[in-house]
């Protein structure tokens, strides 16, 4: 019984468009639409931080694909997925009430987050020097055993990176640097993909999230749009809404390593997830960002005597780090308040 109570998802959020950026010509490699589009990629990048591409050359059988696999494994039992927990590494299967953002400057979190995922990332070659000497985060992945599961993953997975990487000029012309400034830092570059699952909910408590409200560690986040609602972003104003997304879109948005390098010139924007109301809902997000190793050092466009650097220079690894520390209980560093 909720006598007298409402349902979180029942609040009058409103509805808000996205800026959509058309990637067809920066797919097709012409370097006169980058200049064109960047106008519109730096004024989104600096206000909302959020968009939606079009065009961005990848299938809908692809995607559909990936939704048919997520689908498939989180309906394995839970000796099957526990039997590839999460290690120290963050990657494996992560069980739903193992999240809390105690430390999001967005809201309060007093209950941990009822999301499940399975986390991959970036599989380092075995005579890499980090791989050799144990440094955390470039351990290897641990797959399920299900058929085609690392084929499909593998396929859509270098699809969204490759797509990324064509957009780094984009990234450069807005923020008035050489086309190349950031390849460097994406040669070696560390994603990570999240496959969650964020079980319906009959009644959505007060502070109660399918995931609290954040920002994303990286440089940038991409996720086709899910079958059930349950994505809200924060507006400049600290309002929250229902983002509008065309069908087919990709929905970018910016993570905070990004946010930091810029001076907050550009926006890590927060969002969070309210859980489902009729069926399951199943989230697809890539986060495509720099090496680990790389460091954040002031951008000339973003920095003048009358701003200076509001952040120490900090490498991806570090920052990742301490984020992950903060946000899931299996670290020992986070837990649900009882009181």
């Amino acid at each position: 019984m909720n006598s007298g109570k409402i349902d979180a998802r029942d609040i009058n959020y409103p509805h808000k468009e996205l800026p959509v950026m058309d990637l067809a010509p920066i797919m097709n490699g012409d370097r006169e639409a980058i200049r064109e589009l960047a106008d519109k990629w730096k004024e989104a990048a600096e206000t909302l931080g959020f968009m939606c591409l079009v065009n961005h050359g990848i299938p809908q059988e692809k995607i559909e694909k990936m939704e048919e696999q997520i689908i498939k494994f989180h309906d394995k039992d839970v000796d099957f997925k526990m039997d590839i927990k999460v290690n120290e590494n963050q990657r494996g299967y992560i069980p739903s009430k193992a999240t809390i953002l105690t430390h999001s400057k967005y809201e309060e979190h007093t209950k941990t987050d009822s999301v499940e995922c399975l986390v991959l990332a970036t599989e380092y070659p075995d005579d890499h020097p980090n791989v050799k000497a144990g440094k955390q985060f470039y351990g290897k992945n641990q797959w399920p055993e299900m058929d085609n599961f690392k084929e499909d993953v593998m396929d859509y997975w270098d699809g969204i990176i490759n797509m990324c990487k064509k957009l780094l000029p984009v990234w450069a012309e807005a923020l008035d640097v050489e086309d190349n400034f950031f390849e460097p830092h994406f040669e070696e570059l560390y994603s990570y993909f999240r496959l969650a699952k964020y079980p319906k909910v009959e009644f959505v408590e007060e502070k109660e999230f399918g995931l609290g409200a954040h920002a994303d560690t990286g440089f940038m986040t991409i996720l086709p749009l899910a079958k059930e609602p349950g994505l809200q972003v924060m507006d400049t104003d600290g309002s929250w809404f229902w983002p509008i997304i065309p069908d087919g879109a990709l929905i970018l948005n910016l993570g905070q390593f990004l946010e930091r390098w810029t001076n907050e010139k550009f926006r890590a924007t927060p969002h969070r997830v309210l859980p489902p109301r009729n069926n399951d809902r199943y989230s697809l997000a890539c986060f495509v960002n720099t090496s680990l190793e790389t460091v954040a050092k002031q951008i000339p466009s973003c920095v003048s005597s009358e701003n200076p650097m509001k952040y120490p220079e900090e490498s991806y690894w570090d920052f990742y780090k301490w984020y992950i520390q903060q946000t899931y209980t299996h670290y020992g560093k986070v837990e649900e308040k009882t009181a």
